[in-house]
């Protein structure tokens, strides 16, 4: 590995650059305004390739021995049965409003009357 004049390993740095710039993507990304859906996609993207980047280089998953790739696979399969077991827990609620929902105006609480 060639390192740079600060002593990291150059991987590194491009590493950094490279998140960092999808660091900046994403904040680009949050101010404008896309039809549909194409924001959650694309910001999922882009967050797919910062977890990629994370996993490849400072964990070196891709090159670790078999054991330890099996238990991040099963560590992102929980974490893919969590998400699955939450949003169906949303998205098969029903809301319906109950009771008297106006909005409070200060005048619940005047003196005198509790």
């Amino acid at each position: 590995m060639t390192t740079g004049t600060t002593g990291l390993p150059r991987t590194y740095l491009f590493t950094w650059a490279a998140l960092v710039g999808l660091l900046a993507a994403t904040l680009a990304l949050a101010y404008v305004p896309m039809p549909g859906p194409l924001n959650l996609v694309l910001a999922l993207g882009i967050s797919v390739a910062k977890a990629l980047l994370v996993l490849a280089l400072f964990m070196k998953l891709f090159r670790a021995p078999a054991l330890t790739r099996a238990a991040a696979a099963a560590g992102l399969f929980w974490l893919a049965v969590l998400f699955a077991l939450s949003a169906t827990d949303y998205l098969t609620r029903k809301v319906e409003p109950v009771g008297d929902l106006s909005a409070p105006t200060g005048r619940e609480y005047q003196q005198g009357g509790r």
